[in-house]
């Protein structure tokens, strides 16, 4: 049986090594580190949990023991689908190398640009980055990929689901051609394959179990049920999900709940949760902190049940998972081996539950397709009535229509019908006849309809052509004046301003208006009439 010792690794690392507690690699370490060492590309095909991570971090540490990095020009590059994937491996790296002098930078988001780039500035040996923050600070002039050495994509497959490819093809053009690829993945689609032809060089293949294969150790089994109604489909889903919780009792020690939507995963955790489950939420949504305090307390056994989305599904190196539970069938069959996979890690034995509808049929096939298997069926947990666990209230929470809640007709200082008297028994109300003395409807007096009024708007004043006066007639200017003023005064004291309507500009006039105008004497063959004279102003 092959062991570390054989592998031609770094004494340093052997040490970690063995400090860390390991004696024999696993299938996929034994055979791609050889090639690793000697400078050769290496395509890893390989399921979850099976020791990947170490496979590459090992012979990296070991080849870049000599040499120095420099300033914003790292010496190898590992790249990540998600941020707890490559937290997860620079962890590694810190338990490998610890009795090395090597240096290493995490570039993940939810961390401020500033931090990252003092650690970049100062050189390191091993840059762990997802892709899409890796661009960021390379647009933005901080960092160069002229320097990389050997560059690793892990869960290359996750990559293609999360449309991360053209990122990484963009990468791979910023790095040079002479570089050594280590590329892994759990399965092989058409689309990686073309990646792999195009920009690895004559790469060893090692595939260690067939793709897309569930481990031996994990118990499978499929709930399947009929909603007693459709609308309830997700609420009766939930009922099952904590009838199976309990139904393993302490078996279950820790789980990871699997929803493929993210507003799901906030449900269903405050869900079980209200029925005094330790449960918490994971996914990408929240803050980067709080995704890593929520990790750590699930690692160190502080939370019991993790509810996570398709983020925690990949790559997450937590040993001693007991349970995996899909509150939703996925619809990728890829990651129903992937989900799975967090349970019956490191020879463990581990149990998957999987909750179907009738609807999920056609995802089921898919994976069952993929897997090569039947999953095993299992029946709903004895004495679960869906009729009435059906809420996400514990049943002695609930309240009747008669308890505390109000009914929709009642007030609120009204107390329960069964407090009041007979209504025969009640008092009529003094103001109102009793029925049987009121007079027929045919019989009552009709009621007098209100007359409706219109209001007319009152009609705009029209401006009335008046004749000049005759030069004779006209008053002179003080008399207007006068006037004019006697006017002014006499609306200005009264209340009631409405006054005789106002017909032209009023009292408004300007004075230019009523100057006086000089006006032909009238010929004889014309004689005096009342038509107006044109004349120059006097």
């Amino acid at each position: 049986m092959t062991k570390f010792s054989d592998l031609a690794l770094d004494p340093r690392v052997l040490q970690a090594i063995t400090e860390a507690g390991y004696e024999t690699p696993t299938p996929i370490q034994a055979q791609a580190i050889p090639h690793a060492l000697q400078g050769r590309d290496v395509l890893g095909i390989a399921q979850t949990g099976t020791g990947k991570t170490a496979s590459f971090t090992l012979p990296m540490i070991t080849l870049l023991g000599q040499g120095r990095a420099r300033a914003r020009m790292p010496r190898s590059l590992v790249l990540a689908p998600t941020r707890e994937l490559a937290a997860q491996v620079a962890e590694n790296f810190d338990i490998y190398a610890k009795h090395t002098k090597l240096t290493k930078a995490l570039l993940i988001g939810g961390v401020s640009f500033g931090e990252q780039d003092k650690l970049i500035d100062r050189g390191v040996d091993v840059l762990i980055a997802t892709p899409g923050r890796l661009l960021d600070h390379f647009e933005r002039g901080k960092l160069l990929l002229t320097g990389v050495q050997i560059m690793v994509v892990d869960e290359a497959d996750r990559m293609l689901d999360m449309g991360f490819i053209p990122d990484i093809e963009r990468i791979f053009q910023l790095t040079p051609f002479t570089r050594q690829t280590l590329f892994f993945s759990a399965t092989m689609a058409p689309e990686i394959e073309r990646i792999t032809n195009t920009f690895l060089s004559n790469p060893a293949k090692i595939e260690v179990a067939r793709q897309s294969t569930t481990s031996a150790t994990i118990e499978q089994k499929l709930i399947q049920f009929q909603p007693t109604r459709k609308d309830r489909s997700f609420t009766e889903k939930r009922a099952v999900l904590r009838a199976l919780i309990r139904g393993e009792g302490e078996a279950c020690t820790n789980a990871i709940i699997f929803c493929n939507r993210k507003m799901d995963v906030d449900v269903v955790a405050k869900s079980l949760k209200s029925h005094g489950f330790n449960a918490a939420p994971i996914h990408g949504d929240l803050e980067q902190s709080q995704r890593m305090k929520t990790l750590d307390e699930f690692r160190d056994g502080t939370l019991h049940l993790l509810v996570a989305s398709d983020v925690a599904a990949r790559g997450l190196d937590i040993p001693a998972v007991s349970h995996v539970f899909n509150f939703d069938v996925p619809s990728h069959p890829e990651d129903y081996v992937h989900r799975i996979g967090r349970t019956g890690r490191a020879g463990r034995q581990g149990k998957a539950f999987t909750i179907a509808v009738p609807a999920d049929d056609k995802y089921l096939g898919a994976i069952e397709s993929l897997v090569k298997q039947s999953i095993p069926r299992g029946d709903l947990p004895e004495g679960l009535d869906l009729a009435s666990e059906g809420s996400d209230r514990p049943r002695e929470d609930r309240g009747g229509r008669g308890g505390e809640r109000s009914g929709r007709g009642r007030g609120r200082d009204r107390g329960p019908r069964e407090d009041r008297g007979p209504r025969e028994d009640r008092a009529p109300r003094e103001d109102r006849a009793p029925r049987e003395e009121r007079a027929p409807r045919e019989d009552r007096a009709p009621r007098e309809r209100r007359e409706e009024v219109v209001v007319e708007a009152a009609p705009e004043p029209v401006m009335a052509e008046v004749p000049a006066p005759r030069r004779e007639d006209r008053p002179r200017r003080d008399d207007r004046r006068e006037g004019r003023d006697d006017r002014r005064d006499r609306y200005r004291d009264r209340d009631d301003r409405s006054g005789p309507p106002v017909v032209g500009m009023g009292d408004h006039v300007p004075d230019f208006i009523l100057r006086s105008f000089k006006i032909a004497a009238p010929t004889a063959d014309e004689g005096e009439d009342d038509s107006p004279a044109n004349g120059t102003d006097g």
